[in-house]
């Protein structure tokens, strides 16, 4: 049985290692397929990146805690984990820490050197992962390259190409310059940036009817006069009416560009004119194919001025800016010039701002399909259900196909080549799969279209996401060779008992990345949801609930919490929050947990002293012929608890399984149930404390796994700690508790312990003994059937219970002044209220306090009160009754 105090650092590592190397969390397919009881995570693959930041470790541990309990309430757990390694994320990162650029070597170069790179920080990251005490199947993982799921995300890319979803457009698309590739619109976001607001006059070519020559216009962006290809004016204008059908001259450039009207101009901004350049945003991109407008780009795939620039070709965009406002002062067109902050959108990746530049890019159909997908997330349950609006709300809003081709190298290949003559797409057969275009020769010898022979292979790769969004596929095991045609049927994957899954957990920050991309591919391909739940968890703040970032320097490193606090501890933080809400991390909580890890340990070893039980579980045992009536009513109690924290796990209320279990473990059984224990010596009590004690350790196993699982083996389990099979005896594959059918008056037992701990503490009090007699003690309150087991614990001679309240007189005690509001309002003043308050001159009715001829708010003070018995004896007040000791 425990000896000694509980040493966390050294039990939690040894566990840890003890739950990997002997499969304790390991998914029995042969298991779930025949009890057909499958709990089935799609869990999120992080982006290889080094570093596991506190967003990760709260996220997984309560991905966790709903692993841990769904496996203790009997289902089998597929609890896989991946890594996200290919694509911009991993490129950037061997980028950085080999000090190269991707540019410099060939794409199978390149790619070997990401791999090296990537499996390094992903050994250091399970290694970290480990650390947290997850109960991952450490076999059921996978990479996002690895050739598997390569092999699954290209099968997707074809099945979605047959069914017509999928096309490949020379178009305007969303321009990363840093990055020097296509990215989707889930990609962006929007950044605060500090620019200067330039009014510029364009000459006309000739004065209007009316005499006008010019005109100006208001721009963040001098650098894309270059670009400029037309000047748009409201048709509800009517400053600027007499503009329309004139032609203007670009300042500096001196290229010839139409004037023209259209209600997409927003008459509040800026002069009512505006220069249309291909392209500057959105609005240009509608400009340009609504009025069928010529193509200049001055801004290339690095974001470098072109040859269109003229003389600005070579330098960057924010160089060219500068110069260009310099050169429109100098030849008297920039008008106004004044500092501007504005919002841009930039990458999410490496915070640089879009450009928007025609290419020929593949697209998925989606903006045909927002419907469909909005009633698929409404298929969905949601935890919190209020994260469905983000989800809603991004469909809402889409404006582009989703593009996910990539002008990368470290990414899974488009099995796509392209016929030298006719450009016609052929793609691999299944059997090619995985096929890499840039090596493999296409599965024809002549185009199709027009039998010309020779054929060139894509280079672009897809967007991670088109992977990242097959994670239940991945999981499942979709089989190319056996897909159905049009829609995957359940032969199609290996282990169809598994999808769609039983819960997708995520951030809230990935609903429109991760959760909207999956839902798009697997219901293309399944013609069903991927998942039955949702649950979504909020940011970790700092304690001033700040996002935490490297550049405010806020940043907590689980390393560091975990080097410093049980690990068991910090999961019991992670369950101080509801799903869905950013939360502050706070040392003070964790404090807490290692608080509650040595009550559980110390309660642990007095429940030990006072019962010294065989090993077999008491839940194993049968119960007393006959229990005592504080017995039963504790395990009556422990039955409500237990269909409570039931109830909570089943919809993932972490935190309020977390806090009802600590108050009656922490409050009603600790400070006061075992304190009773330790005075009686009965068959009843010890098995009460016994299964009580067991019950206690399985309900707190998923939120703190070590120490539970310390104390299992030491307690319920044969032989020494370090001979058994884990795999057979962890607590974490014990059954989850269920109430037993105790049956007791729950509130009159409440106020019975009520009423034992007041008479404890009077008698600590009054420095007796606790096995002192008292000769008479009246109760005021229902505790009908606790008599007997008060008077024994207690040792009272007579107990008198009555079922009406005491004659108590409630005086006013004091009055308190909140002197940081009156002191600033009165002034000197409040010295008077002071005096007559002393001297009882004051009233208080409706709530206000009427002294010294002034009115005080109900907000500016308190009355503290005070109760005397007017009987003899002396009163004990508890929550529920009124104790009178004689």
């Amino acid at each position: 049985m425990p000896a000694g105090d509980y040493e966390p650092a050294e039990m939690e590592e040894q566990w840890q290692e003890r739950w990997v190397d002997e499969d304790v969390y390991a998914y029995d397919e042969d298991a779930a397929v025949d009890s057909n009881t499958v709990y089935s995570i799609d869990t999120p693959p992080p982006t290889v990146s080094g570093s596991l930041h506190m967003g990760h470790l709260y996220g997984h541990t309560l991905q966790d805690f709903a692993a841990r309990y769904h496996r203790m309430a009997g289902d089998e757990v597929l609890f896989p984990f991946g890594y996200d390694d290919n694509g911009i994320a991993s490129e950037r990162l061997t980028e950085e820490e080999l000090g190269i650029r991707h540019g410099d070597f060939s794409r199978r170069e390149f790619q070997e050197k990401c791999r090296e790179v990537c499996k390094g920080y992903e050994a250091e990251f399970t290694e970290k992962m480990q650390e947290l005490g997850t109960s991952i199947d450490w076999n059921r993982t996978y990479k996002t390259i690895e050739p598997r799921v390569q092999k699954i995300s290209q099968l997707s890319f074809l099945d979605l190409y047959e069914q017509g979803r999928e096309y490949r457009k020379k178009a305007p698309a969303i321009w990363c310059p840093e990055c020097e590739t296509a990215i989707s619109q889930v990609e962006m976001e929007d950044a605060d940036r500090h620019t200067h607001f330039n009014d510029v006059r364009f000459d006309l070519t000739e004065p209007t009817d009316e005499g006008r020559d010019s005109f100006v216009i208001g721009t963040t962006r001098p650098e894309l006069l270059p670009a400029c290809v037309s000047v748009f004016v409201h048709p509800d204008d009517e400053e600027n009416a007499d503009l329309v059908g004139e032609t203007a001259e670009v300042p500096i450039f001196g290229h010839e560009v139409p004037i023209i009207e259209d209600d997409r101009v927003d008459l509040e901004k800026g002069t009512g004119v505006v220069m249309c350049c291909t392209f500057g945003d959105q609005k240009d991109i509608e400009w340009y194919q609504a009025h069928d407008l010529p193509l200049r780009v001055a801004i290339d795939e690095s974001g470098t001025m072109t040859d269109i620039a003229e003389a600005y070709e070579g330098l960057s965009t924010h160089e060219a800016r500068e110069e260009i406002v310099e050169d429109l002062e100098d030849a008297g067109h920039l008008v106004d010039r004044e500092p501007h902050e504005h919002t841009v959108q930039v990458h999410e990746r490496c915070e640089v701002d879009v450009e928007f530049r025609v290419s020929r890019q593949w697209y998925i159909d989606i903006l045909g399909h927002k419907d469909e997908y909005l009633e698929a997330g409404r298929e969905m349950e949601w935890y919190p259900e209020k994260m469905f609006t983000r989800y809603e709300h991004w469909i809402e809003g889409l404006e582009w196909d989703w593009l996910i081709s990539r002008q990368r190298d470290s990414g899974i290949p488009f099995p796509v080549w392209y016929c030298e003559e006719c450009d016609h797409e052929v793609v691999a057969d299944r059997e090619q799969l995985p096929a890499d275009p840039l090596a493999d020769d296409p599965p024809v010898d002549s185009c199709p279209e027009c039998g010309h022979g020779e054929f060139r292979p894509e280079e672009d790769v897809l967007d991670t996401w088109a992977t990242s969004s097959l994670t239940p596929l991945i999981n499942a095991d979709w089989d190319p060779e056996t897909l159905g045609d049009g829609e995957l049927a359940a032969g199609d994957l290996a282990n169809p008992e598994l999808y769609p899954f039983d819960v997708r957990p995520q951030g809230h920050d990935i609903i429109s990345f991760w959760l909207f991309h999956t839902v798009v591919k697997c219901y293309e391909h399944t013609g069903e949801v991927p998942f039955d739940s949702v649950l979504i968890n909020g940011f970790v703040l700092d304690e001033n609930r700040e996002k935490m970032s490297k550049s405010k320097g806020n940043v907590v490193a689980p390393s560091e919490v975990i080097s410093e606090y049980p690990m068991d501890a910090v999961r019991y933080w992670a369950a101080s929050s509801g799903v869905g809400d950013d939360f502050p991390y706070r040392d003070t909580d964790i404090v807490a947990g290692e608080k509650l890890i040595r009550k559980l340990w110390n309660a642990s070893k007095l429940v030990d002293n006072l019962t010294a039980e065989e090993a077999t579980p008491p839940s194993e045992r049968d119960a007393p012929a006959e229990l005592d009536t504080l017995d039963e009513w504790l395990l009556a109690e422990l039955d409500d608890l237990v269909a409570d924290l039931t109830s909570h796990f089943e919809v993932h209320e972490y935190a309020k399984a977390r806090n009802r279990l600590r108050t009656f473990f922490w409050n009603t059984f600790c400070d006061d149930y075992l304190e009773i224990a330790k005075e009686r010596d009965s068959e009843s009590t010890r098995y009460a404390l016994a299964l009580a004690h067991e019950t206690f350790l399985k309900l707190w196993a998923p939120v703190m796994p070590h120490v539970t699982e310390e104390l299992w083996h030491e307690f319920y389990v044969d032989g020494d700690v370090d001979d058994v099979d884990a795999a057979e005896t962890s607590i974490h594959v014990s059954d989850w508790p269920e109430p037993r059918g105790f049956d007791a008056d729950l509130e009159a037992g409440e106020t019975a312990m009520e009423v034992i701990s007041a008479l404890r503490k009077y008698k600590t009090d009054e420095q007796l003994a606790l096995n002192a007699d008292l000769a008479h003690v009246e109760v005021f309150g229902a505790i009908t059937g606790f008599e007997d087991a008060i008077t024994g614990v207690m040792h009272v001679d007579e107990l008198t219970v009555h079922e009406s309240s005491p004659e108590i007189t409630t005086e006013v005690a004091d009055i308190d002044l909140d002197y940081s509001t009156l002191g600033p309002k009165y002034g000197g003043q409040v010295n008077e209220f002071d005096s007559a308050i002393a001297d009882g001159d004051y009233e208080i009715a409706d709530g206000e306090l009427h002294v010294a001829g002034e009115t005080l708010a109900a907000d500016e003070f308190e009355v503290r009160e005070e109760r005397t018995y007017a009987g003899d004896g002396e009163m004990v007040e508890t929550e529920n009754a009124v104790v009178v000791v004689h």
